[in-house]
This record gives structure tokens, C-alpha cells and sequence, in this order.
């Protein structure tokens, strides 16, 4: 009987952990994720930053952007000058990167707005 209750406590306890998806205000479930990204921006001095806006914009990143992009757009947060750069190479490479990195930051703008 000990050993029922015993089990039925832990399963109590498992079950009340806390919750990896949040509900924003449009119902919908989003998964805040960590990365590059996400650690990068918890690392910044900006005001907003929190968990829960860092998390959304590498749960973006994910969707968006390469791993090798994300490591390379997580030194902007750091070094704005190394993203003024990239946006006035003239290499194709760069050139191609800034594209997805624009529409990446424009899905973030709209996907985390309120967090």
C-alpha cells in the first residue's frame, strides 16, 4: 500500500513540472526553443531581453535559418558592426545570407511581438 502511494505521489509531482509551451495571446501553442540565437540574445545588454523573447526568436531562427546562419547571426547581438558589414559586402555569399536573415528577422518581429 506504502509502495502504491508512494508512486502515486511521484506521478503527482512528475505531472505538476513545468510546462515547455506557452499559450500567447492568439491560442496558438509555441515552443521556446535554445540556441545560438536565444543565448546570444539572454547575452545582450538590450532592455526586452527575456527568456521567453529570446526563446521565441531562436524557435524562429529554426524554422528560418541554417545552423551555420544562426551562428553566424548570433554575433550581431554582440558586434552590430560585423551586421553592417555583412549588409554592405559585396559577396554573393553575404549577399544571399542578408536576404534570409531580413525575412528571418521580419517572422521574428511578427511571431514575438508582446513577449
Amino acid at each position: 500500500m506504502r509502495l502504491l502511494a508512494a508512486l502515486m505521489v511521484t506521478a503527482l509531482v512528475a505531472g505538476c513540472g513545468g510546462n515547455r509551451y506557452d499559450r500567447g495571446d492568439s491560442g496558438v501553442v509555441t515552443r521556446f526553443s535554445t540556441g545560438p540565437i536565444s543565448r546570444a540574445c539572454l547575452s545582450s545588454d538590450r532592455k526586452a531581453r527575456n527568456a521567453r523573447l529570446c526563446g521565441c526568436i531562436q524557435t524562429v531562427a529554426n524554422q528560418s535559418l541554417s545552423g551555420s546562419d544562426q551562428r553566424k547571426a548570433s554575433r550581431f547581438f554582440s558586434d552590430p558592426q560585423a551586421a553592417h558589414d555583412t549588409w554592405m559586402s559585396q559577396s554573393r555569399s553575404d549577399d544571399t545570407f542578408w536576404e534570409r536573415y531580413k525575412a528571418f528577422a521580419a517572422r521574428s518581429e511578427q511571431s514575438c511581438r508582446g513577449y
